[in-house]
């Protein structure tokens, strides 16, 4: 890899509501010289917690949807007959219902059928106080949110060159498919954000294989890992076994709601315990980084 690449590092996890989000905005406080991404484009919310002025907004067109020329449809009735979500009715189309396949497109013998790009979101370029943060919002029922995903990191990657900037932090979907590869897909350095309970331990297995997969480096923390230590304990076996570093044990804290629902990171927020828990974490994960050629 290029020395003047900028690193990056994705947080993810393989289920929701873990604290992924909670530790990645902790990170974007405490790292130097970075821009920030959230690609948890189908439910983004690390905006709420960084609370960015938007700089520049463009529309994503991530599918295509069907149009009908109805003077030229003779309404023949074959698209109906052979589109199996039943989104089309002599000629008149479902959006709902419509997955975009483009298979009445084809079959038209009218061609009165085109497929147009259809709107699915829009994409932010905005200013933080603690550096420029690339975000977006995906509308609602849509998808190829793996494709959204993939432009808001190249845009990260435009942006870090253009100022400079050393380090991509990556606020990553939850779970293991299209999105996450997306958002996985030539970074340094994981973080997986698990808690102890059967459900994150199944889905903390999940997305290791997944970062082994593709050969990526991986760390491992427990959030309130003292609801249940039993389980916990599972994990960091796991980790051993595994050859995933664990870099932290977050216990539960009431204030770090609290700093949530003021719209804080947890270190702009009296949260003493934990705010020296995530400093080291930091500081660990900051000289993996540094090592990464």
């Amino acid at each position: 890899m290029d020395q003047n690449e900028p690193k990056q590092l994705a947080i993810v996890s393989g289920k929701g509501g873990t604290g992924k989000t909670t530790i990645a905005a902790a990170f974007a406080s405490l790292a130097k010289n970075k821009v920030m991404v959230d690609c948890d484009v189908d439910a983004a919310d690390l905006h709420l917690l960084l609370q960015p002025k938007i700089v520049t907004q463009d529309k994503y067109f991530g599918g295509r949807s069907p149009h009908v020329d109805l003077d030229l449809c003779t309404q023949c009735g074959l698209c109906t007959k052979v589109c199996r979500f039943n989104a089309i009715d002599n000629g008149v189309v479902d959006p709902v219902s419509c997955e975009g396949c483009g298979f009445c497109f084809h079959i038209c013998p009218e061609s009165a059928i085109t497929m147009e790009e259809a709107f699915s979101g829009d994409w932010y370029i905005s200013d933080t106080s603690y550096g420029p943060f690339i975000h977006a919002r995906l509308g609602i029922g849509e998808e190829n949110s793996g494709k959204l995903v993939t432009v808001v990191r190249k845009k990260a990657v435009e942006i870090a060159k253009e100022k400079n900037l050393g380090l991509i932090l990556i606020d990553g979907p939850p779970g293991i498919g299209c999105p996450v590869t997306a958002s996985l897909t030539g970074v340094n350095l994981i973080l997986a954000v698990t808690e102890p309970t059967l459900s994150g331990i199944h889905d903390l297995e999940r997305i290791l294989k997944l970062t082994e997969h593709f050969k990526i480096p991986s760390m491992v923390c427990i959030n309130k890992f003292d609801i249940n230590l039993e389980n916990s304990q599972q994990i960091i076996s796991y980790c051993d076994k595994n050859g995933s570093k664990l870099v932290g044990r977050i216990p539960y804290e009431p204030k770090v709601v609290e700093a949530l629902v003021n719209r804080k990171t947890v270190m702009d927020h009296p949260c003493n315990e934990v705010q020296g828990i995530v400093q080291k974490m930091w500081e660990e994960v900051e000289s993996v980084l540094r090592q990464k050629a």
